[in-house]
Protein backbone atom coordinates (compact mmCIF):
# COMPACT_ATOMS: atom_id res chain seq x y z
CA UNK A 1 0.00 0.00 0.00
CA UNK A 2 1.27 3.43 -0.91
CA UNK A 3 0.43 5.07 2.43
CA UNK A 4 2.22 2.36 4.38
CA UNK A 5 5.30 2.54 2.17
CA UNK A 6 5.38 6.33 2.46
CA UNK A 7 4.89 6.17 6.23
CA UNK A 8 8.07 4.10 6.51
CA UNK A 9 9.99 6.81 4.63
CA UNK A 10 8.36 9.52 6.79
CA UNK A 11 9.63 7.78 9.92
CA UNK A 12 13.15 7.54 8.48
CA UNK A 13 13.19 11.29 7.83
CA UNK A 14 11.99 11.96 11.39
CA UNK A 15 14.84 9.85 12.75
CA UNK A 16 17.35 12.39 11.34
CA UNK A 17 16.14 15.81 12.60
CA UNK A 18 19.59 17.40 12.59
CA UNK A 19 20.31 16.30 9.01
CA UNK A 20 17.08 17.82 7.70
CA UNK A 21 16.79 20.68 10.25
CA UNK A 22 13.27 19.53 11.08
CA UNK A 23 11.30 18.93 14.26
CA UNK A 24 9.09 15.93 14.96
CA UNK A 25 6.24 16.13 17.45
CA UNK A 26 2.89 14.65 18.44
CA UNK A 27 -0.22 16.78 18.08
CA UNK A 28 -3.61 15.37 19.02
CA UNK A 29 -2.14 11.91 18.52
CA UNK A 30 -0.82 12.56 15.00
CA UNK A 31 2.87 12.54 14.07
CA UNK A 32 3.87 15.96 12.69
CA UNK A 33 7.07 16.73 10.78
CA UNK A 34 7.71 20.48 10.92
CA UNK A 35 9.98 21.48 8.04
CA UNK A 36 9.64 25.25 8.18
CA UNK A 37 6.95 26.55 10.52
CA UNK A 38 8.94 26.66 13.76
CA UNK A 39 12.16 25.35 12.24
CA UNK A 40 14.59 26.49 9.54
CA UNK A 41 14.21 23.46 7.34
CA UNK A 42 16.57 22.80 4.45
CA UNK A 43 16.87 21.85 0.79
CA UNK A 44 17.13 18.23 1.91
CA UNK A 45 13.89 18.62 3.87
CA UNK A 46 12.21 20.08 0.79
CA UNK A 47 13.26 17.10 -1.30
CA UNK A 48 12.00 14.80 1.47
CA UNK A 49 8.61 16.56 1.46
CA UNK A 50 8.43 16.36 -2.33
CA UNK A 51 9.17 12.64 -2.19
CA UNK A 52 6.45 12.17 0.44
CA UNK A 53 4.05 14.14 -1.77
CA UNK A 54 4.75 11.67 -4.58
CA UNK A 55 4.42 8.60 -2.40
CA UNK A 56 8.14 7.86 -2.67
CA UNK A 57 7.56 6.98 -6.34
CA UNK A 58 9.94 9.57 -7.82
CA UNK A 59 13.55 10.67 -7.82
CA UNK A 60 14.02 14.34 -6.97
CA UNK A 61 17.23 16.35 -6.87
CA UNK A 62 18.61 19.85 -7.13
CA UNK A 63 20.63 20.40 -10.32
CA UNK A 64 22.35 23.31 -12.10
CA UNK A 65 20.08 25.11 -14.54
CA UNK A 66 21.75 25.29 -17.92
CA UNK A 67 19.56 28.07 -19.36
CA UNK A 68 21.84 31.07 -19.88
CA UNK A 69 19.05 33.63 -19.43
CA UNK A 70 17.63 32.06 -16.26
CA UNK A 71 17.84 34.51 -13.30
CA UNK A 72 18.77 31.71 -10.84
CA UNK A 73 21.39 28.99 -11.04
CA UNK A 74 19.62 25.95 -9.57
CA UNK A 75 16.62 23.88 -10.56
CA UNK A 76 14.55 21.01 -9.21
CA UNK A 77 14.66 17.90 -11.39
CA UNK A 78 11.99 15.20 -11.00
CA UNK A 79 11.56 11.85 -12.72
CA UNK A 80 9.08 9.04 -12.24
CA UNK A 81 8.15 5.77 -13.91
CA UNK A 82 4.76 5.73 -12.20
CA UNK A 83 3.39 9.14 -13.19
CA UNK A 84 -0.29 8.40 -12.74
CA UNK A 85 -0.07 7.29 -9.13
CA UNK A 86 2.83 9.51 -8.04
CA UNK A 87 1.49 12.72 -9.56
CA UNK A 88 -2.31 12.52 -9.77
CA UNK A 89 -2.93 9.86 -7.15
CA UNK A 90 -0.60 11.41 -4.61
CA UNK A 91 1.13 14.73 -5.34
CA UNK A 92 -1.72 16.85 -6.68
CA UNK A 93 -2.88 19.38 -4.06
CA UNK A 94 -6.52 18.45 -4.44
CA UNK A 95 -7.63 18.44 -0.81
CA UNK A 96 -8.42 21.79 0.87
CA UNK A 97 -8.01 20.83 4.53
CA UNK A 98 -10.22 23.39 6.25
CA UNK A 99 -11.75 23.77 9.69
CA UNK A 100 -12.77 26.82 11.72
CA UNK A 101 -9.21 27.39 12.92
CA UNK A 102 -7.02 25.95 10.15
CA UNK A 103 -6.58 25.89 6.38
CA UNK A 104 -4.00 24.23 4.15
CA UNK A 105 -3.83 22.57 0.76
CA UNK A 106 -3.27 18.87 1.29
CA UNK A 107 -1.14 16.58 -0.88
CA UNK A 108 0.22 13.07 -0.60
CA UNK A 109 -1.12 9.53 -0.59
CA UNK A 110 -3.64 10.33 2.17
CA UNK A 111 -5.82 11.67 -0.68
CA UNK A 112 -6.26 8.07 -1.86
CA UNK A 113 -7.92 7.20 1.45
CA UNK A 114 -10.34 10.10 1.30
CA UNK A 115 -10.99 9.45 -2.39
CA UNK A 116 -13.63 12.15 -2.83
CA UNK A 117 -11.97 14.20 -5.56
CA UNK A 118 -13.64 13.86 -8.98
CA UNK A 119 -10.28 13.18 -10.63
CA UNK A 120 -9.52 10.29 -8.27
CA UNK A 121 -12.98 8.88 -8.86
CA UNK A 122 -12.63 9.14 -12.64
CA UNK A 123 -9.19 7.50 -12.63
CA UNK A 124 -10.35 4.93 -10.04
CA UNK A 125 -7.45 5.70 -7.72
CA UNK A 126 -8.29 4.58 -4.19
CA UNK A 127 -6.66 2.84 -1.25
CA UNK A 128 -7.48 1.58 2.23
CA UNK A 129 -4.92 1.73 4.99
CA UNK A 130 -4.62 2.21 8.74
CA UNK A 131 -1.95 4.83 8.05
CA UNK A 132 -2.39 8.19 6.28
CA UNK A 133 0.52 10.30 5.06
CA UNK A 134 0.14 13.84 3.80
CA UNK A 135 1.94 17.12 3.18
CA UNK A 136 0.37 20.45 4.13
CA UNK A 137 1.36 23.82 2.71
CA UNK A 138 0.79 26.12 5.68
CA UNK A 139 2.55 28.70 7.84
CA UNK A 140 1.23 27.09 11.01
CA UNK A 141 0.99 23.60 12.41
CA UNK A 142 -2.34 21.78 12.06
CA UNK A 143 -4.89 22.28 14.81
CA UNK A 144 -6.59 19.49 16.73
CA UNK A 145 -9.75 20.04 14.68
CA UNK A 146 -7.79 19.69 11.43
CA UNK A 147 -6.27 16.41 12.58
CA UNK A 148 -9.70 15.14 13.62
CA UNK A 149 -11.10 16.08 10.19
CA UNK A 150 -8.27 14.32 8.35
CA UNK A 151 -8.71 11.20 10.52
CA UNK A 152 -12.44 11.12 9.83
CA UNK A 153 -12.11 11.66 6.07
CA UNK A 154 -9.36 9.03 5.76
CA UNK A 155 -11.04 6.52 8.02
CA UNK A 156 -8.00 6.15 10.30
CA UNK A 157 -7.20 6.85 13.92
CA UNK A 158 -5.34 10.07 14.69
CA UNK A 159 -2.39 7.96 15.83
CA UNK A 160 -2.09 6.63 12.27
CA UNK A 161 -1.70 10.08 10.72
CA UNK A 162 1.66 11.44 9.59
CA UNK A 163 1.76 15.03 8.31
CA UNK A 164 4.70 17.04 6.99
CA UNK A 165 4.19 20.82 7.11
CA UNK A 166 6.05 23.76 5.55
CA UNK A 167 5.01 27.24 4.37
CA UNK A 168 5.56 28.43 0.81
CA UNK A 169 8.05 31.01 2.13
CA UNK A 170 10.39 28.38 3.61
CA UNK A 171 13.26 26.59 1.88
CA UNK A 172 11.52 23.23 2.15
CA UNK A 173 8.15 24.61 1.06
CA UNK A 174 9.69 26.27 -1.98
CA UNK A 175 11.39 23.06 -3.06
CA UNK A 176 8.35 20.81 -2.66
CA UNK A 177 6.09 23.10 -4.70
CA UNK A 178 8.61 23.56 -7.54
CA UNK A 179 8.89 19.75 -7.71
CA UNK A 180 5.35 19.66 -9.19
CA UNK A 181 6.31 20.23 -12.83
CA UNK A 182 5.23 16.77 -14.08
CA UNK A 183 2.07 16.80 -11.98
CA UNK A 184 0.87 20.09 -13.48
CA UNK A 185 1.28 18.77 -17.01
CA UNK A 186 -0.60 15.53 -16.27
CA UNK A 187 -3.43 17.37 -14.53
CA UNK A 188 -3.75 19.76 -17.45
CA UNK A 189 -3.81 16.86 -19.92
CA UNK A 190 -6.46 15.10 -17.84
CA UNK A 191 -8.59 18.26 -17.93
CA UNK A 192 -8.15 18.30 -21.72
CA UNK A 193 -9.60 14.73 -21.82
CA UNK A 194 -6.31 13.07 -22.74
CA UNK A 195 -5.98 9.50 -21.47
CA UNK A 196 -3.28 10.02 -18.84
CA UNK A 197 -3.17 6.28 -18.34
CA UNK A 198 -1.11 6.12 -21.54
CA UNK A 199 1.72 8.14 -19.96
CA UNK A 200 4.51 5.67 -19.17
CA UNK A 201 7.24 7.87 -17.67
CA UNK A 202 7.97 11.52 -17.07
CA UNK A 203 10.71 13.97 -16.18
CA UNK A 204 10.52 17.63 -15.34
CA UNK A 205 12.76 20.51 -14.38
CA UNK A 206 11.92 23.98 -13.05
CA UNK A 207 14.09 26.79 -11.65
CA UNK A 208 14.41 27.03 -7.88
CA UNK A 209 13.46 30.59 -6.88
CA UNK A 210 14.63 32.42 -3.77
CA UNK A 211 12.09 31.99 -0.95
CA UNK A 212 9.87 34.98 -0.30
CA UNK A 213 10.38 36.83 2.98
CA UNK A 214 8.75 35.30 6.08
CA UNK A 215 5.06 36.07 6.24
CA UNK A 216 4.78 36.98 2.56
CA UNK A 217 2.60 34.01 1.65
CA UNK A 218 1.43 35.56 -1.62
CA UNK A 219 5.04 36.19 -2.63
CA UNK A 220 5.91 32.58 -1.86
CA UNK A 221 2.95 31.26 -3.82
CA UNK A 222 3.78 33.61 -6.68
CA UNK A 223 7.44 32.66 -7.05
CA UNK A 224 6.89 28.91 -6.80
CA UNK A 225 4.07 28.98 -9.32
CA UNK A 226 6.06 31.19 -11.69
CA UNK A 227 8.94 28.72 -11.62
CA UNK A 228 6.70 26.15 -13.31
CA UNK A 229 4.43 28.44 -15.35
CA UNK A 230 7.29 30.35 -16.96
CA UNK A 231 10.35 28.13 -16.49
CA UNK A 232 9.08 24.56 -16.17
CA UNK A 233 10.02 22.01 -18.82
CA UNK A 234 8.39 18.58 -18.84
CA UNK A 235 9.07 15.53 -20.99
CA UNK A 236 6.62 12.64 -21.11
CA UNK A 237 6.88 9.21 -22.71
CA UNK A 238 3.48 7.96 -23.87
CA UNK A 239 2.00 5.01 -25.77
CA UNK A 240 -0.98 6.16 -27.82
CA UNK A 241 -2.05 7.35 -31.26
CA UNK A 242 -0.33 10.51 -32.49
CA UNK A 243 -3.69 12.16 -33.14
CA UNK A 244 -4.48 12.04 -29.42
CA UNK A 245 -1.33 14.05 -28.69
CA UNK A 246 -1.82 16.41 -31.61
CA UNK A 247 -5.28 17.36 -30.40
CA UNK A 248 -4.03 18.76 -27.10
CA UNK A 249 -0.28 19.53 -27.38
CA UNK A 250 -0.71 23.25 -28.10
CA UNK A 251 -3.10 23.65 -25.18
CA UNK A 252 -0.92 22.01 -22.53
CA UNK A 253 1.67 24.77 -21.86
CA UNK A 254 0.69 27.65 -19.57
CA UNK A 255 0.97 30.03 -22.52
CA UNK A 256 -2.41 28.79 -23.78
CA UNK A 257 -4.16 30.49 -20.83
CA UNK A 258 -5.68 33.97 -20.96
CA UNK A 259 -4.07 34.64 -17.55
CA UNK A 260 -0.55 33.95 -18.83
CA UNK A 261 2.01 36.73 -19.16
CA UNK A 262 2.66 38.33 -15.77
CA UNK A 263 3.96 37.18 -12.37
CA UNK A 264 1.41 34.99 -10.67
CA UNK A 265 1.30 37.20 -7.56
CA UNK A 266 -0.19 39.99 -9.71
CA UNK A 267 -2.73 37.64 -11.26
CA UNK A 268 -3.61 36.30 -7.83
CA UNK A 269 -4.22 39.82 -6.52
CA UNK A 270 -6.48 40.64 -9.48
CA UNK A 271 -8.71 37.74 -8.45
CA UNK A 272 -8.85 38.78 -4.77
CA UNK A 273 -6.43 35.98 -3.84
CA UNK A 274 -8.96 33.30 -4.80
CA UNK A 275 -7.31 30.37 -6.59
CA UNK A 276 -10.65 29.21 -7.93
CA UNK A 277 -11.10 32.45 -9.90
CA UNK A 278 -7.81 32.01 -11.78
CA UNK A 279 -8.09 30.30 -15.16
CA UNK A 280 -7.42 26.64 -14.28
CA UNK A 281 -5.70 26.18 -17.65
CA UNK A 282 -2.87 28.43 -16.43
CA UNK A 283 -1.46 25.82 -14.05
CA UNK A 284 0.91 23.90 -16.30
CA UNK A 285 4.57 24.02 -17.34
CA UNK A 286 6.04 26.50 -19.80
CA UNK A 287 7.21 23.80 -22.21
CA UNK A 288 5.94 20.28 -22.86
CA UNK A 289 7.69 17.58 -24.90
CA UNK A 290 5.95 14.27 -25.61
CA UNK A 291 7.78 11.25 -27.03
CA UNK A 292 5.37 8.72 -28.50
CA UNK A 293 6.68 5.19 -28.03
CA UNK A 294 4.12 3.84 -30.49
CA UNK A 295 5.03 6.03 -33.46
CA UNK A 296 8.54 7.23 -32.62
CA UNK A 297 7.43 10.84 -33.10
CA UNK A 298 8.10 13.76 -30.77
CA UNK A 299 5.60 16.54 -30.14
CA UNK A 300 6.67 19.80 -28.48
CA UNK A 301 4.97 23.07 -27.55
CA UNK A 302 5.48 26.18 -25.42
CA UNK A 303 8.29 28.57 -24.50
CA UNK A 304 9.96 29.95 -21.40
CA UNK A 305 9.43 33.55 -20.29
CA UNK A 306 12.67 34.80 -18.75
CA UNK A 307 11.47 38.40 -18.34
CA UNK A 308 8.56 37.28 -16.17
CA UNK A 309 10.88 35.06 -14.12
CA UNK A 310 13.22 37.98 -13.50
CA UNK A 311 10.30 40.16 -12.38
CA UNK A 312 9.11 37.45 -10.04
CA UNK A 313 12.39 36.21 -8.58
CA UNK A 314 14.43 39.41 -8.36
CA UNK A 315 11.90 42.05 -7.38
Amino acid sequence: MLNQKTAEAFDRYCDRPDTYRIRNRRLAGANILDAGVETTGSIAAGIALARLCMGELAKIEIVPDGSREMPVDNAIFVRTDDPLMSCLGSQYAGWPVQTEDFFAMGSGPMRLLRGREPMLETLKLREQSETAVGVLESDKLPSESAIEAIAKDCGVAAEGIRLAVAPSTSIAGTVQVVARSIETSLHKMHELKFDVGTVISGSGVAPLPPPAKPGDTVGGIGRTNDAILYGGRVTLWVDCEDDAIGEIIEQVPSGSSSDHGQPFAKTFKQYDYDFYKVDPMLFSPAVITVHNLRSGRTHRSGSMEFDVLRQSFLS
